[in-house]
């Protein structure tokens, strides 16, 4: 099984302060066909004007991840935490049993672009908690930023989950295996690949099933996060 989710198709929110293209039905935008896949629930690209942002609101239930691609995102919830994510840093937010945080743009001046995933989690009413950790990437290879076990440095998520970044320049070549039933989704954050053969252009996702191995080719410098799943 391999499906092509294309940048053009995704639903978007886009307000005075606020462009966000959705992977999967949020908000507003509702698609019967395409709720999510296997535990991955949301899959949005935001980027905030200069000063703006979410003001506080509540998540329970929920394994939140915010990935950061440029600029600088301002973090604050009802647990006491309070943190700047950048460029190279992962934050892991459990909503567990009901948290409220808000989310601006640190920056007066630029905006910021960034990822926000929610994943379901293993099972209801785990403790909320946060978690945010910076990793060192090197191009060429994929590094694991988020893992149910937090191995090797990745923040914990509360999913039979592995999550993967790379960061490839034009004509590198990645190898990943997947076991038997265990599935993938790829998303492009920037630049272009190849997948298994199949072009992949910035912003498109793609879900795999039943393949062994995948093999991701830089058409141009590229980022990409691939999620394995069981």
């Amino acid at each position: 099984m391999f499906a092509i989710r294309p940048a053009a198709e995704r639903g978007r929110t886009h307000i005075d302060w606020l462009d966000s293209r959705h992977s999967f039905s949020f908000g507003e935008y509702m698609d019967p066909r395409h709720m999510g896949f296997r535990a991955l629930r949301v899959i949005n690209e935001d980027r905030v004007a200069p000063g703006a942002g979410f003001p506080t609101h509540a998540h329970r239930d929920m394994e939140i991840v915010t990935y950061v691609l440029d600029g600088a995102l301002e973090h604050k919830d009802s647990l006491g935490n309070g943190s700047v994510i950048r460029p190279g840093e992962v934050q892991r937010m459990s909503a567990g049993t009901g948290i409220r945080h808000s989310e601006f743009n640190n920056s007066k001046s630029a905006p910021v672009h960034f990822l926000q995933i929610w994943i379901l989690p293993e099972r209801q009413g785990l403790p909320a908690g946060y978690e945010q950790k910076s990793f060192e990437h090197s191009p060429g290879r994929l590094q694991l930023i988020g893992s149910r076990d937090g191995r090797d440095g990745s923040v914990t998520i509360h999913q039979d989950m592995d999550l993967h970044c790379g960061m490839l320049r034009r004509g590198d070549r990645i190898e990943h295996g997947l076991r038997r039933g265990r599935y993938a989704w790829i998303q492009v954050a920037r630049g272009a690949v190849s997948l298994n053969g199949q072009d992949l252009q910035q912003g498109d996702g793609a879900a795999v099933g039943g393949e062994e191995r995948l093999a991701l080719v830089a058409g141009k410098d590229a980022e990409i996060i691939l999620f394995e799943l069981g």
